[in-house]
This record gives C-alpha cells, structure tokens and sequence, in this order.
C-alpha cells in the first residue's frame, strides 16, 4: 500500500509538472488579449496538438445528413502592429529609457536587453505565424469537413477563393490554399483567388458609416469617457509606479501602447515578454473593456450603421445558401459547395452583430464595466488571429435541410430560431428568422447619408 501509495504522488506531481510546463511561457493575461489574441488561446486543445480537431461537436444532427454546401468567412492570421501602434510603442519606450528609475530585474531587463525592434514599415503585414494559422486552419476544416474541402472539389475549382486587397489577407489566403496542396503533395496545379474589398471591407464603401461613425468622435464617447475613467486612471498609475515614471507622462494611448507590446512579443515571437509584466488580470481586465467598448461602439450593437454596414456581405452570404438549397431540392448537384473569403476582424463583427450573435440585455457603456464581467460581447473570444465563421449546410433527406453556424470550430446557436435542433435548425426556420434582413438591408439603401432635418 505504501509503495502504491508513493507512485501514486509520484504520477501527480509528474502531471502537474507537465501541466506546468506545458503553461510555460504564456502570460496570465493572455486570455484578455483582444483581437490580438492568438487563436490557440480561444482553444487552448491545439497547444498541445495545433492539427486536432473534436469531429464530435460537429456531427451532422442526424446520420443521413449529408454536407451540401460550407461558406468560411475567416479573419487574416496572425499580423505586425499597424504603423500608428509602432509610434506609440517607440514613444513609450524611449520615455522609459529616459525617466525610468525603477529596480525590478524585468524593468532593468527592458531597458538593458529589450530592443525595439517594431518599424512602421511592417504596417499590419502578415508574420510568419500569420502564415501558419492558416495553413493549419485549412488542415483542421479539411479534416472537419472532409467531403466538403476534398482534394476532388480543389482540383475541380469548387472551392473560391475571395479576399480583402490587403497584403495580411491576400497572404492568409496563399496560405489557407499551401495548407491544402501541402497536405494533398499537390504540385502541378496553382488555385487562383479573387479579390473583393465591395464585399470583404464594405465598411470603407459605406458612405454612412464612414461619416457617422468611423470618422466621427462623438459616435465613441463612451469610449472617452471609460479612458478618463477612475478604473483606467488607476492601471494608468499602477504602470506609471511600475516603471518608476511620472504618472503625467503615461497618457491611455501608452498604457495601451504597453499592453500591446505584451500581446504582439507573444502573439508574433511566443515570447512572455517583461512587458506582461506591467499588467495583473484585474489590469488586463480593464484593458480589454476599453477595446471591448471601442469595437461595440465601433462595429457592434452600439449604432445600428455599425451591423447595416454589411448587408451586402449579408446577401451575398444567403444567396449562396439559397442556390444550393434550391439545387439540392430539384435533385441537381451543388454548383459551389465551399466558399471560403478572408477578411478582416472589422468584417466579421458587423456581420456576427447584423445576425444577433453576442448580443448581451445592457448595452457597453462607459459607467457599467463592474456589471460587465459575464458579457457575452468579448473580442477575446469572439475575434483572435484567424477567427473564422462558418455556415454548413446539410440535406437530411426528404426537403428538411439545416444550417448549422460555427465560430471558432464551436457550434453556435442562431438567436430567436425556434427549431428541436437548435445547433442545426431546418434552413426555412432561419430564413423566417431574418425575413425583415433578407427582404430589405439594401446597402446602397442602408450607407445613404441621412439628410439633415433643416436641410428639407
């Protein structure tokens, strides 16, 4: 009993150390990351294992279903900060390098060894781990999905290709496409793409929201306000005390600024940097509050433009489904069972919001952060590199064909859809659903600037 007994605490402490090790060197703060969040973070399985896949969670509803038709609208992998966060970060560690008198081994370890290494010229482009996430993406929704992104269907051009025109996205697609020829040792063919922005950044061809809200202040002043907020003024003084700097030298731009230094030496070199070491959860916590209630007010429920934006990628999404449900119910074969198009995070969120997804009772405002902690409204989750929304469709025989959502490789639930099966409601269930979306949301309707009142 004895020696069971010592093997016993011998094989616990054995898997604890691996656990640990297996832990080792990702920040405590990781999981708060935003859109700069890698995707091994919203599924911590593929740490271990970057090709696994759970079948399981995404078995057809019934054993006759068959795939019939896979749409993927994926966010670009892994980038560079764009050119405006580089200058923040250069001002922030150069009023380091001349104020600091902090003594902390990671401080000394910033001003000493740390280089800034970050240019302007890298601008948002794709990194080496960018390119990875795709590929393995590919393999994983190839592996999920195996009758629907085959090898044949490549081969016989059933799977387009659609892109923003920026370089992140055209590079996340040659990689999304490298990850299948690599996989399938396919050498004597190259698959082309198109490249769309009036559908993969129909934010910058709305005239409405680009006026209204993008480029207008007070369609973020909660925003404002939260920055200049007790919880913000107080990780603002906590990273000011950590640094052994005046605390009027830290604005909110460069606490964000050394946030973002934690998120981009992990997310691009896996490194858990000393930078992380300025922020403690209930830090990090408060950060991801304020770009939660940027991307609410921004491209979220906070105005209506915001969701409306992309009613064009919205019909252009349901006129897919429509064909192939169309086609499979006159017994004809599906003229484009897979679609996959690359974007951006700023595609994706209108569109989750326009579809009712993460959609929380009390808005984000500036003055509610405390009751905030259980919302369903969080980029972490919903929006790290790679992030990918899928809509499956399944003939399960005899006209009942479903739609089943995926985000993230989890299965979603449609808001509002009455169905037994709600994973995988009956596709006519979804479409009563946004009836009033799919009868109107004309962009060219929808992007109209409202006149002014006095101007009638």
């Amino acid at each position: 009993m004895a020696l069971l007994f010592y093997l016993f605490i011998i094989l616990c402490c054995a898997d604890h150390h691996v656990t640990l090790k297996d832990e080792e060197g990702i920040p405590l703060i990781a999981k708060y990351f935003n859109t700069k969040g890698r995707y091994e973070e919203v599924n911590p399985n593929l740490r271990q294992d970057i090709l696994a896949v759970n079948r399981t969670i995404l078995e057809p509803p019934f054993l006759e279903c068959q795939e019939i038709h896979l749409t993927a609208i994926i966010r670009h992998g892994t980038r560079y900060p764009n050119a405006k966060d580089v200058r923040k970060m250069q001002q922030l560690h150069d009023i380091i390098l001349n104020n600091s008198t902090g003594k902390q081994s990671w401080l000394r370890e910033i001003l000493t060894q740390w280089t800034m290494w970050y240019t302007e010229d890298m601008d948002g482009r794709l990194v080496q781990k960018g390119v990875q996430d795709l590929k393995h993406l590919a393999v994983r929704l190839a592996k999920l999905f195996p009758s629907m992104i085959s090898e044949e269907k490549l081969r016989g051009g059933l799977i387009k290709f659609i892109t923003s025109s920026k370089h992140r996205c055209v590079n996340s697609t040659l990689s999304f496409k490298a990850g299948l020829t690599e996989m399938w040792a396919i050498k004597d063919v190259e698959f082309g793409h198109e490249v769309n922005d009036t559908l993969m950044r129909f934010f910058n061809h709305c005239t409405r929201y680009v006026q209204e809200v993008d480029q207008n202040q007070s369609a973020v002043t909660e925003v404002q306000k939260f920055k200049q907020g007790l919880e913000m003024m107080r990780v603002q003084e906590k990273i000011a005390q950590h640094l052994g700097v005046s605390s009027s030298l830290l604005t909110y731009d460069l606490a964000e600024a050394a946030f973002f230094l934690c998120t981009y030496e992990f997310a691009v070199k896996a490194i858990n940097s000393p930078w992380c070491q300025l922020f403690d959860e209930d830090d990090a916590k408060v950060m991801e509050y304020a770009s939660d209630l940027r991307e609410f007010w921004k491209r979220g429920y906070g105005h209506d433009i915001n969701s409306k934006s992309s009613c064009i990628l919205f019909h252009d999404l349901f006129s897919r489904l429509d064909k192939a449900v169309s086609e499979t119910k006159l017994c004809q074969k599906v003229s484009e069972p897979v679609t996959v198009q690359i974007g951006h995070a700023d595609t994706l969120l209108p569109l989750l919001t326009l579809l009712g997804f993460f959609k929380d009772t009390v808005p984000l405002t500036s003055n509610n952060y405390a009751s905030q902690t259980q919302r369903s409204f969080r980029t972490s989750h919903m929006l790290p590199y790679a992030a990918n929304f899928l809509l499956v469709l399944y003939d399960c025989g005899e006209g009942d064909i479903r739609l089943q959502p995926v985000l993230n490789e989890k299965p979603l639930t449609f808001p509002g859809v009455t169905d037994p099966q709600a994973s995988v409601p009956l596709y006519e269930n979804v479409r009563k659903r946004y009836q009033d979306l799919l009868n109107g949301c004309d962009f060219e309707t929808e992007c109209q600037l409202l006149k002014d009142p006095a101007e009638v």
